[in-house]
């Protein structure tokens, strides 16, 4: 033992106390702004599907086309692998996992939509629609059909459509409720919002669905698609969508890039209307920085070429949509748009590639700052979280087993949660 130090000081105790006092509001209001990530799973895709064309059997029938289309276009790993330039060592484990998410869960989230895929329709008719979604909806949750995630998307808040899609979300929400409630896994998404007085309005009519039945307050959450350049930057410099956060009031869940209208709000040719355009960036780095801390997340938009035709054109489509998917993830944004069921296959085989081949390095990385044994890189609090989020995602979705992760970390998933979620002051703490 060296010797004892001695510790002297210089401030009374009084000067602590005075400071936490003032920073006090300060403390509360980052409790409140950023409260973290809550923790759920976050579906790695969304699916639209019209209104009209929604049936009992959607969620299978898009399963069954993907599989058809992997049977007939890239049967086995190694043409699978070729197709999307897998390595080897990837090819079997990507291609057999596809298969087995096909069979087992082929989507994750589901919007049945009024908005841009169903168009104007006689009231009558949109009514009847709204209220079949309802119960093919409570039909599924009863019996075991369901997606994790599903809901509708309404016409937005414009004074055109206001009505409409006022009245559609309520003739929807109604008609759970007399099947039974809402469901788990039920998501909203309120589109082409342009002001945070949208984002307001709509909580609005939420809470007034709530009392009117006697649900609690905060029940109802929502997405917020930005689809407009008003909803990136105000006339005032400031970014918008930072202020329809707070405009929803802790009801926002998720922010969706829509990039078609995006990119035609700000003129680009529709030759170069893509999810990887500069446009498209620009607005998704805004959205990142605003929702970063909020427990909002981030989803990134679509491409609208389908994979159908000959193989050629399947196997051209394909390597497009696994490039674009692989370049969102590794931009944190883990959830995106798929339009058609050909776009399942190389979804789920970009997103378990993502996971698979990052597996040992993660793993190793987490285990040596759970153990505090060191090594080549010095993480942190907030790397560890970075960490462990990456092992859960892929637990999720169906790309790790938590077998495996449990084998190379050591770690529950329990423990895995634990690094994910650590407290406030921790994040700003270096790894001892």
């Amino acid at each position: 033992m060296g010797q004892q130090e001695q510790v002297a000081t210089s401030l009374a105790g009084a000067v602590s106390e005075e400071i936490s006092a003032s920073l006090a509001p300060v403390d509360a209001e980052l409790r409140r702004r950023y409260p973290g990530d809550p923790g759920t799973r976050q579906p790695v895709h969304t699916v639209y599907v019209p209104g009209d064309a929604f049936a009992a059997d959607t969620l299978r029938s898009w399963g069954d086309q993907a599989l058809a289309a992997l049977d007939e276009h890239a049967p086995d790993a190694a043409s699978f692998a070729a197709v999307l330039g897998l390595p080897e060592e990837l090819a079997e484990p990507v291609h057999s996992r596809v298969r087995a998410k096909l069979e087992r869960e082929p989507v994750e989230d589901l919007r049945v939509d009024f908005e841009d895929g169903y168009g104007p329709r006689p009231d009558a008719e949109e009514d009847a629609t709204a209220a079949r979604a309802a119960r093919l909806i409570a039909e599924a949750h009863r019996d075991g059909t369901a997606a994790p995630y599903m809901g509708i998307r309404m016409k937005c808040m414009e004074a055109a459509v206001r009505d409409r899609g006022i009245r559609t979300l309520d003739i929807f929400l109604t008609g759970l409720m007399a099947a039974g409630g809402l469901p788990e896994g039920l998501v909203l998404t309120l589109p082409k919002v342009t002001y945070a007085e949208q984002v307001t309005a709509f909580v609005r009519l939420l809470e007034a669905f709530e009392k009117a039945h006697g649900l609690d307050a905060g029940r109802l959450g929502f997405e917020i698609q930005i689809e407009t350049s008003q909803a990136i930057l105000a006339t005032d410099g400031t970014a918008t969508v930072a202020r329809m956060i707070q405009a929803a009031e802790g009801r926002a869940t998720g922010l969706h890039y829509g990039t078609f209208d995006y990119s035609a709000c700000l003129g680009v040719s529709a030759a170069h209307q893509a999810s990887d355009h500069p446009a498209a960036d620009h607005a998704k780095a805004v959205m990142q920085v605003a929702a970063a801390g909020t427990g909002v997340r981030v989803s990134d938009g679509s491409t609208n070429v389908l994979p159908v035709g000959p193989a050629a054109k399947v196997h051209d489509a394909w390597r497009l949509h696994y490039g674009l998917t692989r370049r969102a993830l590794a931009r944190a944004y883990y959830q995106g748009w798929d339009m058609h069921p050909g776009h399942l296959p190389t979804r789920y085989a970009a997103v378990f590639a993502f996971y698979r081949e990052g597996l040992e390095q993660a793993a190793a990385r987490l285990t040596r700052y759970a153990n505090r044994a060191g090594g080549d890189v010095m993480d942190e609090p907030a790397t560890a979280k970075a960490l462990s989020g990456y092992l859960l995602r892929g637990l999720d979705c169906g790309a790790l087993d938590m077998a495996e992760v449990a084998r190379l970390t050591g770690l529950t998933r329990a423990d895995l949660e634990n690094f994910a979620t650590p407290r406030r002051g921790d994040l700003t703490a270096s790894a001892q």
